[in-house]
């Protein structure tokens, strides 16, 4: 009788002799870390920030257009460019600065989206303008005339906003940036 006065008495307890908690499962250990890639035409490569500054572009009819850029000062960021990237927004793009003016050639490789490349002088002229340039080749693409500067937009940019050859370009906020070769 004893015996069934303790079954009572701990049911009555709601159960009070219940199994403690289990202990909450360990987590998974994280995979170990692949290193970064050292190749910049890498998909997997860690590009460090790059500054940013904006072109004012005059179109045909004398309007002017402000594009945002990151700024590709370094030999490192100018062969990395836009690669790998999947959408660049109308009023975005990417400015290389060279160290001095010369002839200059790009390709489009592991380069996802058509560009527009505006060639541009030492002295803010637009020399020559590729446009639509097709992704994912290795077609030189150049101008034949020497520039210090060349402005990478989305493809189709520069016919949308009258954008020709002989306009004139200014840079705001690009003065600062050191130019490596």
């Amino acid at each position: 009788m004893r015996l069934s006065f303790v079954v009572a008495a701990l049911a009555f307890a709601g159960g009070a002799c219940q199994e403690a908690p289990a202990a909450p499962p360990k987590p998974a250990a994280p995979a170990p870390a692949r290193p970064k890639s050292k190749d910049v035409a890498a998909e997997d490569y860690v590009m460090p920030t790059l500054p940013r500054a904006h072109v004012r572009l005059k179109d045909a009819y004398g309007g002017v257009h402000r594009v945002e850029v990151e700024v590709a000062a370094t030999a490192e960021s100018r062969t990395r460019g836009l690669m790998w990237r999947k959408s660049l927004a109308s009023g975005q793009g990417m400015l290389f600065l060279f160290p001095e003016e010369e002839v200059r050639g790009f390709w489009m490789r592991n380069t996802l989206i058509p560009l527009d490349m505006l060639f541009i002088t030492s002295e803010g002229r637009v020399v020559g303008i590729i446009e639509n340039a097709e992704p994912r080749t290795l077609t030189n693409r150049s101008v034949g005339i020497p520039s210090q500067y060349v402005l990478e937009v989305p493809g189709g940019w520069c016919q949308k906003n009258g954008i020709v050859r002989g306009g004139t370009a200014e840079f705001e906020g690009v003065s600062t940036i050191p130019i490596t070769p």
